[in-house]
Protein backbone atom coordinates (compact mmCIF):
# COMPACT_ATOMS: atom_id res chain seq x y z
CA UNK A 1 0.00 0.00 0.00
CA UNK A 2 1.28 3.46 -0.92
CA UNK A 3 2.31 5.50 2.18
CA UNK A 4 -0.12 8.30 1.29
CA UNK A 5 -3.01 5.85 1.01
CA UNK A 6 -2.05 4.27 4.32
CA UNK A 7 -1.90 7.68 6.01
CA UNK A 8 -5.29 8.63 4.55
CA UNK A 9 -6.91 5.42 5.76
CA UNK A 10 -5.43 5.75 9.23
CA UNK A 11 -6.79 9.31 9.40
CA UNK A 12 -10.17 7.99 8.28
CA UNK A 13 -10.07 5.21 10.86
CA UNK A 14 -9.36 7.68 13.69
CA UNK A 15 -12.11 9.97 12.40
CA UNK A 16 -14.54 7.04 12.31
CA UNK A 17 -13.64 6.16 15.90
CA UNK A 18 -14.28 9.76 16.87
CA UNK A 19 -17.71 9.68 15.22
CA UNK A 20 -18.69 6.37 16.85
CA UNK A 21 -17.66 7.39 20.37
CA UNK A 22 -19.31 10.78 19.89
CA UNK A 23 -22.63 9.36 18.74
CA UNK A 24 -22.73 6.68 21.45
CA UNK A 25 -21.63 9.01 24.23
CA UNK A 26 -23.49 12.21 23.41
CA UNK A 27 -26.56 11.04 21.52
CA UNK A 28 -27.21 7.66 23.18
CA UNK A 29 -25.84 7.43 26.73
CA UNK A 30 -26.28 11.07 27.73
CA UNK A 31 -29.91 11.15 26.61
CA UNK A 32 -30.70 8.15 28.82
CA UNK A 33 -29.19 9.81 31.90
CA UNK A 34 -29.68 13.57 31.69
CA UNK A 35 -33.19 14.91 32.32
CA UNK A 36 -33.25 18.59 31.38
CA UNK A 37 -35.04 20.66 34.01
CA UNK A 38 -35.36 17.75 36.46
CA UNK A 39 -32.30 17.37 38.73
CA UNK A 40 -33.94 14.65 40.82
CA UNK A 41 -34.58 12.53 37.73
CA UNK A 42 -30.98 12.97 36.55
CA UNK A 43 -29.67 11.88 39.95
CA UNK A 44 -32.04 8.91 40.02
CA UNK A 45 -30.89 7.88 36.54
CA UNK A 46 -27.23 8.00 37.56
CA UNK A 47 -27.87 5.90 40.66
CA UNK A 48 -30.04 3.38 38.80
CA UNK A 49 -27.64 3.12 35.85
CA UNK A 50 -24.22 3.75 37.38
CA UNK A 51 -22.46 1.39 34.95
CA UNK A 52 -24.02 3.20 31.99
CA UNK A 53 -22.93 6.55 33.45
CA UNK A 54 -19.36 5.29 33.83
CA UNK A 55 -19.50 3.97 30.27
CA UNK A 56 -20.51 7.48 29.18
CA UNK A 57 -17.35 8.86 30.78
CA UNK A 58 -15.28 6.17 29.04
CA UNK A 59 -16.88 7.04 25.69
CA UNK A 60 -15.99 10.73 26.12
CA UNK A 61 -12.41 9.70 26.92
CA UNK A 62 -12.45 7.53 23.81
CA UNK A 63 -13.62 10.54 21.86
CA UNK A 64 -10.67 12.52 23.22
CA UNK A 65 -8.19 9.82 22.16
CA UNK A 66 -9.62 9.38 18.67
CA UNK A 67 -9.92 13.16 18.13
CA UNK A 68 -6.28 13.62 19.11
CA UNK A 69 -5.12 10.83 16.81
CA UNK A 70 -7.27 12.18 13.97
CA UNK A 71 -5.73 15.64 14.39
CA UNK A 72 -2.22 14.14 14.20
CA UNK A 73 -2.92 11.97 11.17
CA UNK A 74 -4.73 14.71 9.24
CA UNK A 75 -1.70 16.92 9.80
CA UNK A 76 0.52 14.14 8.50
CA UNK A 77 -1.76 13.67 5.48
CA UNK A 78 -1.95 17.32 4.39
CA UNK A 79 1.33 18.85 5.60
CA UNK A 80 2.87 18.74 2.11
CA UNK A 81 -0.24 20.38 0.60
CA UNK A 82 -0.38 23.46 2.82
CA UNK A 83 1.67 23.39 6.01
CA UNK A 84 -0.20 26.29 7.63
CA UNK A 85 -3.62 24.75 6.97
CA UNK A 86 -2.38 21.34 8.15
CA UNK A 87 -1.19 22.93 11.39
CA UNK A 88 -4.60 24.58 11.70
CA UNK A 89 -6.33 21.20 11.41
CA UNK A 90 -4.06 19.76 14.10
CA UNK A 91 -4.38 22.77 16.43
CA UNK A 92 -8.15 23.11 16.17
CA UNK A 93 -8.57 19.35 16.47
CA UNK A 94 -6.54 19.31 19.67
CA UNK A 95 -8.70 22.09 21.11
CA UNK A 96 -11.71 19.86 20.40
CA UNK A 97 -9.95 17.10 22.34
CA UNK A 98 -9.40 19.44 25.30
CA UNK A 99 -13.11 20.33 25.28
CA UNK A 100 -13.90 16.62 25.42
CA UNK A 101 -11.41 16.05 28.23
CA UNK A 102 -12.97 18.76 30.39
CA UNK A 103 -16.46 17.44 29.63
CA UNK A 104 -15.37 13.93 30.62
CA UNK A 105 -14.07 15.32 33.91
CA UNK A 106 -17.46 16.94 34.53
CA UNK A 107 -19.31 13.69 33.87
CA UNK A 108 -16.90 11.71 36.03
CA UNK A 109 -17.45 14.17 38.88
CA UNK A 110 -21.22 13.88 38.41
CA UNK A 111 -20.99 10.11 38.89
CA UNK A 112 -18.82 10.59 41.96
CA UNK A 113 -21.22 13.13 43.49
CA UNK A 114 -24.20 10.86 42.79
CA UNK A 115 -22.59 7.88 44.50
CA UNK A 116 -20.97 9.88 47.31
CA UNK A 117 -23.20 12.95 47.76
CA UNK A 118 -21.71 16.38 48.35
CA UNK A 119 -24.20 19.08 49.40
CA UNK A 120 -27.36 19.00 47.30
CA UNK A 121 -26.41 16.02 45.15
CA UNK A 122 -29.25 16.46 42.64
CA UNK A 123 -28.47 20.14 42.03
CA UNK A 124 -24.73 19.53 41.79
CA UNK A 125 -25.11 16.65 39.36
CA UNK A 126 -27.47 18.69 37.20
CA UNK A 127 -25.06 21.63 37.08
CA UNK A 128 -22.17 19.35 36.10
CA UNK A 129 -24.20 17.93 33.22
CA UNK A 130 -25.27 21.43 32.16
CA UNK A 131 -21.65 22.61 32.13
CA UNK A 132 -20.68 19.57 30.07
CA UNK A 133 -23.47 20.34 27.62
CA UNK A 134 -22.41 23.98 27.37
CA UNK A 135 -18.81 22.93 26.72
CA UNK A 136 -19.96 21.08 23.63
CA UNK A 137 -22.18 24.02 22.71
CA UNK A 138 -19.40 26.61 22.73
CA UNK A 139 -16.97 23.99 21.42
CA UNK A 140 -18.89 24.04 18.15
CA UNK A 141 -16.69 27.02 17.27
CA UNK A 142 -13.65 24.79 17.03
CA UNK A 143 -15.55 21.91 15.46
CA UNK A 144 -16.25 24.36 12.66
CA UNK A 145 -12.75 25.81 12.62
CA UNK A 146 -11.21 22.37 12.23
CA UNK A 147 -13.32 21.63 9.15
CA UNK A 148 -12.44 24.82 7.29
CA UNK A 149 -8.68 24.18 6.80
CA UNK A 150 -9.52 20.54 6.13
CA UNK A 151 -11.78 21.58 3.27
CA UNK A 152 -9.13 24.01 2.05
CA UNK A 153 -6.57 21.19 1.91
CA UNK A 154 -9.02 19.04 -0.03
CA UNK A 155 -9.40 21.83 -2.60
CA UNK A 156 -5.65 22.60 -2.77
CA UNK A 157 -4.59 18.97 -3.10
CA UNK A 158 -7.17 17.68 -5.56
CA UNK A 159 -6.91 14.35 -3.76
CA UNK A 160 -10.65 14.21 -3.05
CA UNK A 161 -13.73 15.62 -4.83
CA UNK A 162 -13.85 19.40 -4.88
CA UNK A 163 -17.49 19.26 -3.80
CA UNK A 164 -16.31 17.62 -0.59
CA UNK A 165 -13.88 20.44 0.07
CA UNK A 166 -16.55 23.08 -0.46
CA UNK A 167 -18.99 21.18 1.76
CA UNK A 168 -16.44 20.97 4.57
CA UNK A 169 -15.72 24.70 4.40
CA UNK A 170 -19.38 25.65 4.22
CA UNK A 171 -20.29 23.14 6.92
CA UNK A 172 -17.52 24.43 9.16
CA UNK A 173 -18.78 27.99 8.77
CA UNK A 174 -22.33 26.82 9.52
CA UNK A 175 -21.08 25.06 12.66
CA UNK A 176 -19.49 28.28 13.87
CA UNK A 177 -22.63 30.33 13.21
CA UNK A 178 -24.71 27.71 15.07
CA UNK A 179 -22.56 28.20 18.19
CA UNK A 180 -23.44 31.91 18.28
CA UNK A 181 -27.07 31.34 17.33
CA UNK A 182 -27.56 28.84 20.13
CA UNK A 183 -27.00 31.57 22.73
CA UNK A 184 -28.02 34.74 20.90
CA UNK A 185 -31.34 33.32 19.67
CA UNK A 186 -32.53 30.59 22.06
CA UNK A 187 -35.84 30.35 20.18
CA UNK A 188 -34.05 29.46 16.94
CA UNK A 189 -32.58 26.13 18.05
CA UNK A 190 -34.04 24.32 15.04
CA UNK A 191 -32.13 26.69 12.77
CA UNK A 192 -28.93 26.21 14.79
CA UNK A 193 -29.25 22.44 14.48
CA UNK A 194 -29.95 22.68 10.76
CA UNK A 195 -26.78 24.72 10.24
CA UNK A 196 -24.75 21.79 11.60
CA UNK A 197 -26.20 19.23 9.14
CA UNK A 198 -23.90 20.10 6.19
CA UNK A 199 -20.88 19.65 8.46
CA UNK A 200 -22.08 16.20 9.52
CA UNK A 201 -22.66 15.19 5.90
CA UNK A 202 -19.19 16.42 4.97
CA UNK A 203 -17.55 14.61 7.87
CA UNK A 204 -19.16 11.25 7.07
CA UNK A 205 -18.33 11.71 3.39
CA UNK A 206 -14.72 12.41 4.35
CA UNK A 207 -14.57 9.33 6.58
CA UNK A 208 -16.02 7.11 3.86
CA UNK A 209 -13.72 8.49 1.17
CA UNK A 210 -10.60 8.07 3.28
CA UNK A 211 -11.45 4.53 4.33
CA UNK A 212 -12.59 3.26 0.94
CA UNK A 213 -10.45 5.16 -1.56
CA UNK A 214 -7.83 6.96 0.50
CA UNK A 215 -6.88 9.51 -2.14
CA UNK A 216 -7.30 9.77 -5.89
CA UNK A 217 -4.85 7.67 -7.88
CA UNK A 218 -3.13 10.61 -9.55
CA UNK A 219 -2.04 11.85 -6.10
CA UNK A 220 0.19 8.81 -5.68
CA UNK A 221 2.40 9.96 -8.55
CA UNK A 222 2.78 13.56 -7.37
CA UNK A 223 6.08 14.61 -5.79
CA UNK A 224 4.29 15.85 -2.66
CA UNK A 225 2.69 12.48 -2.22
CA UNK A 226 6.02 10.72 -1.72
CA UNK A 227 7.90 13.43 0.10
CA UNK A 228 9.37 12.13 3.35
CA UNK A 229 9.60 14.25 6.49
CA UNK A 230 12.91 15.75 7.50
CA UNK A 231 14.67 13.95 10.36
CA UNK A 232 13.97 15.33 13.80
CA UNK A 233 17.00 17.00 15.35
CA UNK A 234 18.34 15.52 18.60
Amino acid sequence: MHPLTRTARLAGLCYLGNAITGVLGFLVVRRQLFAAGDPDATLANLLAHESLARAGVALELGMVVTQTLAAVWFHRLFRTVDSAAARGIATFGLVNAVVGLISAAMLATAVQVAVHPVGDAAANVQVLYLVSDSLWGVGALFFGLWLIPMGWCVLRSGWMPRALGRLLIGGGAGYMVSAFLRYLAPDAQAVAEALAYPASIGEFWMVGYLLILGVRRHALNEPTAVRTPAPVAG
